[in-house]
């Protein structure tokens, strides 16, 4: 591989690295969520269960929480990630069924929300 060619494809490698590191620790995002209610078991090894409140992300670690606001009518929820996805392009997210009930998109199936990690809100809070 000629030396110009290796070093571009190193340089690439350590940008998309560092894109999902810092997905990782960012405290909030905004953006496409969907819904999903069928599967055995979750990448966490976890049984899934459609009603129960969790969450799939293609990066956090599992048992991160978060709270999930529809931005449409302010609903929010709070999920624990156990799972991987979504695998559908310009989506951040995937609920379960039962988080997707909590927030009101079940219906619509895709709603644009904004995601806090709790450990990063309790840091925000004021101190007595």
């Amino acid at each position: 591989m000629k030396p110009i060619l290796f070093a571009a494809v190193v340089s690439a490698a350590s940008i998309a690295s560092l894109a999902l590191e810092g997905a990782a620790h960012a405290s909030s995002w905004t953006g496409k969520a969907s819904f999903y209610s069928h599967g055995a078991r979750t990448a966490s090894g976890a049984k899934f269960i459609p009603g129960g409140l969790t969450a799939a992300h293609r990066s956090l670690p599992f048992g991160t929480r978060l709270r999930v606001t529809n931005l449409a009518n302010q609903r929010s929820v709070l999920v624990t990630v156990n799972d991987r996805g979504p695998f559908t392009g310009g989506r951040i997210i995937d609920l379960s069924a039962g988080a997707a009930d909590v927030i009101g998109m079940r219906h619509a199936g895709v709603a644009q929300v904004r995601i806090e990690r709790l450990a990063a809100l309790a840091q925000d809070a004021p101190q007595p």
